[in-house]
């Protein structure tokens, strides 16, 4: 018999071995359970720690939200309403409009003075197309000095604008944003109470407060402003109106459109970038003071036919922005003593045929076609014999042009009301230049102070100006050998 059977305290060893087994499972237990209290409560406290952080954060950036848009004030209409009045005053603005068209989006950077009713801009970006290079425009007129190797980023234009290759160009799709630009400004203020429009919003343009208004475009129900187009007038094209960034003193500093036949267009003014102007000559030139005639310049006026017909005669060069896209330019001379005139005509944006234009006693007579050659430059001497046609041609446009150079040397001169319209000089010679009013327009004649005629300036239907450029002195024959002078 075994010892531990007699023992009454000693127990089963397989029961023994039983109960160890299960105070390791319970121990076991107990450990996992204490784990996962653990990890819990670090995980309840990290939970704890990062909602305190952002609360704190949402606690220090934390500004409450603009309120809700809304009517407008009378106050804030009465803003709107003398916004235009407000550009009229300040004379003029930097200007950065940007047509939103995605990947072909346009940009237009430069400058407007809407006093003078002109704008001097660089047309780039990846949508500028034909039109890449600088334009100038009136509210009338639109002249473009096209440059297709100009990088597609907008830059400033030059503050002196380069003397040639302005043309009025045969894409008018810029028209009526030029419209809006010039509908910017007038000299007397909008209505106040109809139409009415929304507080929509606060801004900070260069460290400025601004409010958001947003009311009808600018000029709404203002008459035609462009040949063949109208200022921007009603909403927008999907219905929703114009706005307007204005500061306390009703200055605009920015306006957003959606403009027909563009989409979105952003328009943002530089009100501390204001220089003044130049326009082209084929805009008129610079601006001045007319006045009437000193003692001496009249006494020159008076002596300009004597002087032309003993210069004799003059070599010639013409520029004529005729129409949209019909630019010519030409080359020859003219004969003061004779009454004639002999050109080449081309145009601006064609290097092909050309056409000879020959003028007498008679009238203008022309030849088109191989046997007037191709290209620029004077025509060929002695003009062909025959081939002469007196039928209506493009060129035609240029003739009241060659008219009044000649006419400058019969009798007493041109006819009409003189005045002085500004000095300005010509090849580095300084001129007077002389404004007539005529029944059928206005001429300017550029005097040198020796009394000799350098330019005459014609403007052509379409509103631009025409130049005829003379350098007196000795002619070729101008009449075919078999004709009589």
């Amino acid at each position: 018999m075994s010892p531990r059977a007699l023992d009454p305290a000693a127990g089963d060893p397989a029961e023994d071995e039983d109960l160890a087994g299960a105070s390791e499972e319970a121990d076991e237990a107990r450990r996992r359970a204490a784990r996962r209290r653990r990890l819990t409560l670090t995980g309840l406290a990290l939970t704890a720690v990062l909602s305190a952080v952002m609360l704190v954060a949402t606690l220090v950036n934390w500004a409450p939200g603009d309120p809700a848009a809304r009517e407008m004030t009378v106050a804030e209409r009465e803003r709107l309403a003398a916004m235009r009045v407000t550009n009229y005053r300040d004379l003029r603005a930097g200007l950065h409009v940007t047509i939103d068209g995605g990947t072909a989006r346009t940009d237009l950077l430069g400058w407007v003075d809407w006093a003078r009713q002109l704008a001097y801009l660089d047309v780039g970006g990846p949508g500028a197309g034909a039109l890449r290079g600088l334009a100038q425009a009136t509210p009338t007129v639109l002249v473009v000095r096209p440059d297709p190797a100009a990088v597609p980023t907008p830059a400033t234009p030059p503050l002196v604008p380069p003397a040639d290759g302005w043309r009025l160009p045969a894409d008018r799709r810029l028209d009526p944003l030029l419209g809006l630009i010039f509908a910017l400004a007038t000299d007397r203020p909008d209505p106040a109470d109809p139409p009415a429009g929304r507080w929509v919003g606060r801004d900070r343009i260069n460290g400025e407060a601004v409010d958001i208004l947003e009311g009808p475009l600018p000029g709404a129900g203002t008459a035609p402003t462009r040949t063949g187009s109208a200022a921007p007038t009603g909403a927008t094209g999907d219905g929703r109106a114009a706005r307007y960034w204005l500061d306390p003193a009703g200055r605009l500093h920015r306006l957003e459109v959606n403009l027909p036949g563009f989409g979105p267009v952003s328009v943002r003014l530089n009100r501390a970038d204001r220089p003044t102007i130049r326009p082209v000559e084929a805009l008129g030139g610079r601006p001045s003071l007319p006045r009437a005639l000193t003692a001496a310049e009249r006494d020159r006026w008076r002596r300009l036919p004597d002087r032309l017909r003993t210069a004799g005669g003059a070599v010639v060069t013409l520029t004529g922005p005729v129409s949209a896209g019909t630019n010519l330019r030409g080359e020859g001379w003219l004969s003061w003593t004779a009454g004639t005139a002999y050109l080449g005509v081309t145009d601006l944006d064609a290097d092909g045929p050309r056409t000879l234009v020959r003028r007498d006693r008679s009238g203008f007579t022309r030849i088109d076609g191989p046997s007037a050659g191709s290209g620029s430059g004077p025509p060929p001497v002695p003009p062909p014999d025959t081939g002469w046609r007196a039928d209506p041609h493009r060129t035609e446009a240029l003739d009241p042009l060659v008219d009044a150079a000649l006419r400058a040397a019969r009798g007493t001169g041109p006819e009409g009301s003189v005045r002085r319209v500004r000095g300005d000089s010509l090849a580095g010679t300084p001129v007077d230049v002389v404004e007539v009013d005529t029944a059928k327009g206005p001429s300017r004649y550029w005097m040198d102070r020796n009394g000799l005629l350098r330019r005459v300036e014609l403007p052509t239907r379409a509103g631009a100006w025409a130049q005829l450029d003379l350098t007196p002195g000795r002619v070729p024959r101008l009449t075919p050998a078999g004709a009589t002078r």
